[in-house]
């Protein structure tokens, strides 16, 4: 009987050692979450032309943080951003934000992109917004926010 986790995870076969217990390993689209903290809508057909950016965790900016810390990189976010306004199958843009803050600079980068997008932005705060991540949330066209 195959568990939830079965299409998300592979195993990983090590040396035939006793106790030696194969580990779990991601692939595909959770390799995708743990390397870049996010990953695009799922394909649902042709039906959808919005993208969702999620920011969450630290916005982390020229310096680096801990790898304890959960933050989400502009160098990541940027060319999204980039490639969204040049892509014209995309018609607009979903934010999903819960952050404490982080690099003002950065945040400010961010926000300065997503308000000077020639497509429609709507950004949903859930959980925290904090610090920088408030001119990130109101750089969008619409915001909504659920405490």
């Amino acid at each position: 009987m195959q568990n939830e986790h079965s299409s998300k995870y592979r195993l990983e076969e090590g040396p035939n050692e006793p106790d030696k217990t194969p580990e779990l390993k991601p692939s595909g689209i959770v390799e995708k979450i743990q390397q870049l903290g996010q990953t695009n809508v799922p394909d649902t057909g042709q039906d959808t032309n919005i993208h969702c950016l999620t920011i969450i965790g630290q916005i982390e900016g020229h310096m680096q943080l801990p790898p304890q810390n959960k933050t989400t990189k502009y160098e990541h976010i940027i060319p999204q951003l980039v490639a969204i306004e040049q892509n014209p199958k995309i018609e607009g843009l979903l934010v999903i934000l819960n952050t404490v803050g982080g690099d003002v600079e950065a945040g400010l980068a961010i926000s300065e992109m997503i308000s000077t997008l020639s497509k429609p932005s709507v950004s949903i705060v859930l959980g925290g917004g904090h610090s920088i991540g408030v001119p990130i949330a109101v750089s969008c066209s619409y915001s909504y926010v659920d405490y």
